[in-house]
């Protein structure tokens, strides 16, 4: 019977380590339903469909790096210039009161401006050999200080309705960022699996230098890598302008650590050559359930950052005694047949 089962369900390492995330999210979803009677309710969901998005797009700009075998600390103000860009053009162009041509022209030059930075950080890690952390970090303080220079600390707000519908608007009832974090995650899934770029990256994650002597230009994919990371700063950037109706340096700062805590809770290699878009998902998942569950709770916000901070601990524990439980069962095997042979011989 059990060889029947697995005959027709085989266990691969993809389906366990999403049926181990699936197991954990329906029994924290238990967890928290039996703790407050205002978990399970729809305006519970309902807020955690609006709130995901934003982490969900950050951590999808870093998920590619990552998987590299880089990191981008420049992604939540990479989002802040995209999101000014888009609130500058539309204040040019009315404000309040502009129309479809200027919001369309605002959302592609958000989206273009997030590439550039992107696209600059990637080149001045590929063609300078430059630490991808230590580069983001100056990206990252660059853009910071660029923006609280020209906004002198301030926002800018004023959109029209139709940006305001992108963030706090729904389709069909669903919500209309959900869906463009959908949108987004079918597009990396895409990219990953099935274009030549996406195998690049993979490849880049594993083995630079087998990748480079195979004849993969892995400079452009480097370049690549970061501008694709921008691109989806900008979206992030687009939703949390659109959610707030306003722009700010600083909007999402708090998210750039869980991110990275996303990333690795869904199994996606920190040195890089391995990682799955759905687990990340199904991660991203998890970490919001716990941010909500123990907001309904009303547990004081310090409490939920060093519970991030242990689970990230737990995170690098886990990995560390699973990559090292090979060795163990290899050195147990030649101590084993070493005692055997000292046996035989006596």
């Amino acid at each position: 019977m059990t060889r029947t089962f697995n005959n027709l369900f085989p266990r691969t390492a993809a389906s366990s380590e999403i049926f181990g995330l699936v197991v954990v999210l329906f029994a924290l979803i238990a967890l928290f339903g039996s703790l407050s009677d205002r978990f399970l309710t729809g305006a519970t969901f309902s807020s955690i469909a609006f709130q995901l998005p934003e982490l969900g797009l950050l951590t999808l700009a870093m998920f590619i790096p990552i998987l590299s075998g880089g990191l981008n600390l420049a992604i939540t103000f990479s989002a802040n210039i995209s999101g000014l860009v888009l609130a500058w053009v539309i204040t040019w162009g009315g404000g309040a009161d502009a129309g479809p041509a200027v919001i369309i022209l605002a959302v592609v030059a958000a989206l273009l401006s997030g590439i550039v930075i992107g696209w600059v950080l990637g080149a001045i890690i590929a063609y300078t050999g430059a630490h991808p952390i230590l580069a983001s970090l100056a990206m990252m303080i660059f853009l910071r200080g660029l923006g609280e220079f020209l906004t002198r600390g301030g926002s800018v707000s004023g959109f029209p309705p139709a940006i305001s519908a992108l963030g706090q608007g729904t389709v069909m009832g669903i919500p209309a960022p959900l869906i463009v974090f959908a949108v987004c995650v079918g597009l990396w899934a895409l990219l990953l699996n099935r274009t030549r770029l996406g195998f690049s990256i993979f490849m880049l994650g594993s083995n630079p230098e087998a990748t480079r002597y195979s004849g993969i230009d892995t400079r452009f994919t480097l370049t690549m890598i970061y501008a694709l990371s921008g691109f989806m700063c900008a979206v992030a950037g687009i939703i949390m302008a659109s959610r707030f109706n306003s722009v700010r340096v600083g909007h999402g700062e708090a998210y750039l650590l869980i991110t990275v805590l996303a990333c690795f809770l869904g199994r996606v290699d920190p040195f890089g050559g391995f990682g799955r878009v759905s687990s990340v998902v199904l991660a991203l998942i998890i970490l919001q359930i716990i941010g909500s569950g123990l907001n309904l709770l009303g547990t004081n916000q310090h409490l939920a950052t060093a519970l991030w901070g242990g689970i990230l601990l737990a995170v690098m524990v886990s990995r560390y005694l699973w990559s090292h439980r090979g060795r163990v069962a290899s050195f147990k095997t030649k101590l084993s047949l070493s005692t055997s042979q000292q046996g035989k011989q006596q």
